[in-house]
């Protein structure tokens, strides 16, 4: 079974940068799409970029051009550079994985989730 365990979240003014990071533990055939989602109170969970294994990058339009996806597929972790944070970007941010187990089944695995808060 695969773990997902976050870092890097805290409290940080706007215009300020804050780098997540994620790494995946445990036994997998293979780690498929890999991303970054948010939460904030009352509103469902969103996405705000994710990488495939071949390198492939979705951002979400709030945070294009200001945050940045990277995967180290051998070390399976994930990270996200937050920069010019906003005071809407505050919010619990939630590590996703695609995982393939060893018997080719597909699952979704979400980490605990990390909260970052942006002052104005």
């Amino acid at each position: 079974q695969v773990q997902l365990v976050e870092s890097g979240g805290g409290l940080v003014q706007a215009g300020g940068s804050l780098r997540l990071s994620c790494a995946a533990s445990g036994i997998a055939f293979s780690i498929n799409d890999m991303g970054w989602y948010r939460q904030t109170p009352g509103k469902q969970r969103e996405l705000v970029a994710r990488i495939a294994s071949g390198g492939t990058t979705f951002y979400a339009d709030s945070v294009k051009g200001r945050f940045t996806i990277y995967r180290d597929n051998a070390k399976n972790t994930v990270d996200l550079q937050m920069n010019s944070l906003k005071s809407e970007d505050t919010a619990v941010y939630y590590c996703h994985a695609v995982i393939v187990n060893i018997q080719r089944v597909q699952a979704d695995s979400w980490g605990q989730g990390t909260r970052v808060t942006v002052s104005s």
